[in-house]
C-alpha cells in the first residue's frame, strides 16, 4: 500500500516561490505515475501537473505553464513541484496522487479518478 505525504506549503507573497514535496512510502516508488492537484475554497479540484514513471511525460495546466516545474527523484521516493511567480489565484490545498503503471509507460493524466493513492494535502496561500 503506497502512502503519500506532501510538504512545503505555506504563506508566500505574490511573485514568490515555493517547492512542494511529495514523499512516498510503502511500495516501489518508480512504478507510479504522479499527479499534483489543487483545490481552492469553493472550487472543484483541478489538475496542476503530472509526471510519468519514465519521466518522458510531464504535463502542466495552462494556468501554471512557465511558472511551475514538476520533477521526481526516485532514489528519494519524492516528487517535487517547484512553483515560481506565484499569484493569489494559486492559493489552494495541493495534493499529490499516484497510480501504478506498467514498465515503459509514459502515461500521466489530470483525470482524478485514474489515481488510486492520494496524500492529505499541503496548503499554499499567496497573499500580501
Amino acid at each position: 500500500q503506497l502512502q503519500l505525504v506532501e510538504s512545503g506549503g505555506g504563506l508566500v507573497q505574490p511573485g514568490g516561490s515555493l517547492i512542494l514535496s511529495c514523499v512516498a512510502s510503502g511500495s516501489t516508488f518508480d512504478y507510479y505515475a504522479i499527479g499534483w492537484f489543487r483545490q481552492a475554497p469553493g472550487k472543484e479540484r483541478e489538475g496542476v501537473s503530472c509526471i510519468s514513471r519514465t519521466l518522458q511525460t510531464t504535463t502542466y495546466a495552462d494556468s501554471v505553464k512557465g511558472r511551475f516545474t514538476i520533477s521526481r527523484d526516485n532514489a528519494k521516493n519524492t516528487v517535487y513541484l517547484q512553483m515560481t511567480s506565484l499569484k493569489p489565484e494559486d492559493t489552494a490545498l495541493y495534493y499529490c496522487a499516484a497510480e501504478f503503471r506498467p514498465l515503459h509507460s509514459n502515461w500521466c493524466t489530470f483525470r482524478e479518478y485514474e489515481y488510486r493513492y492520494w496524500g492529505q494535502g499541503t496548503q499554499v496561500t499567496v497573499s500580501t
